[in-house]
């Protein structure tokens, strides 16, 4: 067990609670002090299949998976051999080993037995082994009962008092187990005592969610797709306290048109989709490149093609996002590395939207949208809304030629002038022509937009040496992996170049680059959509590549190996 910190894994089949117990313990341990970090893998199915989840309990920040299991707690037998290749000699099975461990993998030579399911059947029956398992977690980290009891009763407010009493009954049992376990000494636990901690547990659908209403987003329209739902959840749940208006289309395409439409109007307006959602809606990313409506447009990645793994995580939606659309218009793609990034880009992508009137794409995924980590309060003080909204006059031309490509914005009902849009191309005032001569006029009005883009870019952020000899790069969630992985190597000639804006790409990216005698980018997809994407744009091409596309994201301990077998 890794020193102030211990690595928790639960697995079984969906409909076993799985996720509820994950729940519980991430928001109890965070309320407790600790540092957590919990990432799930599941299978896309209602029953059946196994699904696990990892929770990083410690008393430092911790941000990235790991393959380590300190502590399992299998909830079906199918579990034992799901994880057995992260199963070591060090690790502690906890669980009912007559109906689990009839054949057990070899390497798990520790296991505790707690009979669960008699535990169970004595509260009201197998329904409450994953409420129980919980509690052992939370006796051996000796969390305080009265704390445990009181988030039971909210946890499950909208129940019978029936069934709350039964959990807060399950949950003390399992407590009682799991401190016998800790007084007896048969798990060594590491941590150093809790801290009181003002900070937010979040996940990457909530970080997302707050930045859309920190960016003044007023109106929402999606289709359900996951891993995408999460932000319309969010945004639904708080749509009467921020006064957002939160439309669940028939569709993709009327989504995209739905928000183009409210977008017209003055609103500050957003999608939420995944890849294959994201097809459908080619079309009106392109309508919103000639009609120069801003829309921003969150994108959670999973692998494709087609139905793909879609409840896997991937980096592979990127030549997508960045071609997507018939014709040529320009386009800004944020890719947050961490939760606060998510808030804090997704909030930049309404400024951005709203200022160059154009598509702001967030592109997130599976990973970042399912995982949860406890990040200081956000900073708000520098946090503003840009609306770049003017009153029209009577001789209004909504796009008017610019020296800069950005004609003023108006919006019905504001000012005096009409406010004219059209598909088709068109003149100034937005009636349609074939004239030759102005079309190119305006083809090149609309694309002068990427030379300001390019110069109000978010910089690369360096993590490591400034002397460094190899420079590893690499783009959105990977972020907090790479980082301590590097870190775990120790070697003072290793940075890391992290990139938050993907496109266009920040015009310093290639000193960076160039300073290094090796370059190694990492990227979770088959072909290095980034990597190639920086050749495209800088002429550098990355040499070593590490990349990932089974559907999950990288582990620390995978990195680490992976990139020393780089460096030699």
């Amino acid at each position: 067990m890794k020193h102030n910190e211990v690595s928790i894994v639960l697995c079984g089949a969906a409909g076993q609670g799985v996720k509820t117990v994950e729940h519980i313990l991430v928001h109890l341990l965070k309320q407790s002090g600790y540092h957590v970090f919990a990432t799930k893998e599941y299978m896309s199915r209602i029953r059946g299949g196994s699904n696990s989840t990892t929770i990083r309990v410690s008393s430092e920040r911790v941000a990235a998976p790991v393959d380590r299991i300190d502590i399992l707690l299998p909830f079906n037998e199918e579990a034992l051999w799901h994880l057995q290749r992260r199963i070591s000699p060090e690790t502690v099975i906890v669980g009912d080993r007559t109906k689990i461990c009839k054949t057990c993998p070899s390497e798990a030579v520790t296991f505790i037995d707690v009979p669960l399911a008699e535990m169970a059947a004595e509260v009201g029956g197998k329904l409450f082994i994953n409420i129980i398992a919980a509690g052992v977690i939370l006796g051996l980290l000796d969390i305080d009962r009265g704390m445990v009891s009181e988030f039971i009763r909210q946890f499950f407010a909208q129940k019978s008092n029936d069934v709350i009493e039964n959990n807060i009954t399950a949950i003390e049992k399992g407590c009682d187990e799991g401190q016998k376990l800790r007084s007896s000494n048969r798990i060594q636990m590491a941590l150093s005592e809790p801290q009181d901690m003002e900070e937010m547990l979040l996940n990457g659908a909530d970080a997302v969610g707050l930045g859309a209403l920190a960016g003044g987003c007023n109106f929402l329209s999606s289709y359900p797709m996951s891993p995408s739902t999460g932000v319309m959840v969010f945004l639904s749940q708080h749509a009467s306290d921020f006064d957002v208006v939160v439309e669940q289309a028939e569709d993709e395409i009327s989504a995209i048109n739905m928000a183009l439409g409210a977008s017209y109007a003055g609103a500050r307006a957003m999608v939420t989709t995944s890849g294959g959602g994201f097809a459908l809606m080619s079309e009106g990313v392109s309508l919103a490149g000639m009609i120069e409506t801003p829309v921003v447009i969150h994108l959670a990645q999973r692998p494709g093609p087609a139905t793909g793994l879609p409840t896997r995580t991937e980096q592979s939606d990127l030549e997508l996002v960045l071609y997507a659309g018939h014709g040529e218009f320009p386009r800004i793609v944020f890719a947050p590395g961490s939760l606060e990034e998510a808030f804090l880009l997704t909030q930049k992508a309404f400024n951005h939207a709203s200022k160059y009137q154009v598509p702001v794409f967030v592109l997130t995924d599976q990973y970042m949208m399912d995982t949860f980590y406890n990040v200081p309060l956000f900073d708000l003080s520098n946090l503003r809304l840009d609306t770049h909204v003017v009153k029209t006059d009577k001789g209004y031309k909504r796009f008017a030629i610019a020296e800069n490509g950005i004609s003023p914005r108006g919006i019905p009902g504001l000012g005096e002038g009409l406010v004219g849009v059209d598909s088709d191309e068109h003149d100034e005032a937005a009636h349609i022509t074939e004239d030759t001569d102005v079309r190119t006029v305006m083809v090149d009005k609309r694309l002068r937009k990427l030379d300001m883009l390019k110069e109000d870019v978010v910089s690369p952020e360096l993590f490591g040496s400034e002397e460094y000899d190899t420079l590893l790069i690499g783009w959105g969630s990977t972020c907090p992996i790479i980082r301590e992985a590097m870190d775990s190597m120790g070697k003072d000639d290793l940075a890391f170049l992290h990139l938050k804006q993907v496109y266009p790409i920040p015009p310093d990216t290639k000193e960076f680059l160039e300073k290094a005698r090796q370059t190694i980018i990492i990227e979770n997809n088959a072909t290095s959509q980034f990597g190639k994407l920086i050749k495209l744009t800088t002429g550098f091409s990355i040499k070593d590549r590490i990349l990932k596309y089974d559907g999950l994201a990288f582990t620390v301990e995978e990195l680490t190996k992976r990139i020393g077998e780089k460096i030699g």
